[in-house]
């Protein structure tokens, strides 16, 4: 894809914006002319669709655009995509045919001279040669099958399905209270009874029912707890403080967990270790580039 074609895709989402809905036609069309047309042209590859003054509109680019513009429509509004011959004229017509003449009309009054436009394109520019040279350093990075492999086997763990606990809460003010309701429990009290009668979590009115809870490191003392191996559906912990109390808990279910096979996770690895691999080869350049510059930051300017 060329530099043109992607200013040119850019621009098309705000001259959508205020061209309106207005229609061409083929003949209004043939008698448009622009000054400077017969100096701008652009020379273009394959077939065309459409021939503004001198500026022709490639059959690829525009193709391209309009898969851009696709790519943009909100995935609730899948109605305003393009997709059909009539609508692809449609928007040659009233999106492509307006903005080209709008830039010859700009070009005609000299506005490709103006130091603000001079100066976004030369951003615009260097933007685009970056992502190029992005693009050409990293778009050759592969990874192996045992690198993938390796992967999986060390990180078996961090790829599991996030395990879910159901959890009921028992929490009170001093250890003592704490010993007694745990007595009770050993003694074959209803958990959810003494919880709402007992605890001082708002969870109480639920008989301590936490749901499913997975380990997010909010209460690093209930992860430990909850989530330790020893813990068994339908059994009790031993009394544990945190900053809310002296708690009890009962796990009551669990699921998730599973460990996922490599086949199902494949493609997803091998994305994120080309990923990794991309990023290290830009950072590797980019210091080799900074060693050979000589950079001069001027902190006292920035204010």
């Amino acid at each position: 894809m060329n530099s043109r074609y992607i200013i040119l895709a850019f621009l098309f989402l705000f001259f959508g914006g205020i061209l309106g809905c207005d229609k061409i036609g083929a003949k209004g069309l043939a008698k448009t002319e622009s000054k400077k047309a017969a100096v701008e042209t652009f020379s273009v590859k394959g077939p065309i669709v459409a021939k503004i003054n001198n500026i022709p509109i490639a059959l690829e680019d525009f193709n391209q655009e309009i898969q851009i513009y696709n790519a943009n429509v909100p995935e609730n509004r899948p109605e305003l995509k393009i997709t059909t011959r009539e609508q692809k004229i449609s928007y040659l017509k009233n999106e492509v045919v307006r903005r080209t003449l709008l830039y010859q009309n700009a070009l005609d009054k000299g506005l490709d001279r103006n130091e603000d436009v001079l100066s976004a394109l030369d951003k615009t520019k260097m933007q685009l040669l970056v992502m190029e040279l992005i693009k050409q350093v990293s778009e050759k990075v592969d990874v192996t099958s045992k690198e993938i492999e390796d992967y999986y086997n060390n990180y078996k763990e961090q790829l599991k399905e996030p395990e879910e606990r159901q959890i009921r809460e028992i929490v009170l003010a001093n250890e003592q209270d704490a010993r007694d309701i745990l007595i009770q429990l050993l003694q074959g009290a209803d958990f959810a009874t003494l919880a709402r009668t007992n605890s001082k979590s708002p969870s109480a009115k639920d008989g301590g029912d936490l749901g499913f809870i997975k380990k997010d490191g909010k209460n690093a003392q209930l992860d430990a707890v909850a989530f330790s191996d020893s813990l068994e559906v339908g059994k009790i912990s031993s009394i544990f403080k945190t900053s809310d109390g002296y708690s009890i808990i009962k796990l009551e279910g669990k699921r998730g967990g599973k460990q996922k096979p490599l086949s199902e996770i494949w493609d997803d690895i091998k994305k994120g270790l080309i990923f990794l691999k991309q990023q290290q080869i830009i950072e590797e350049m980019i210091g080799k580039l900074s060693r050979e510059a000589k950079i001069d930051i001027y902190e006292g300017e920035i204010k």
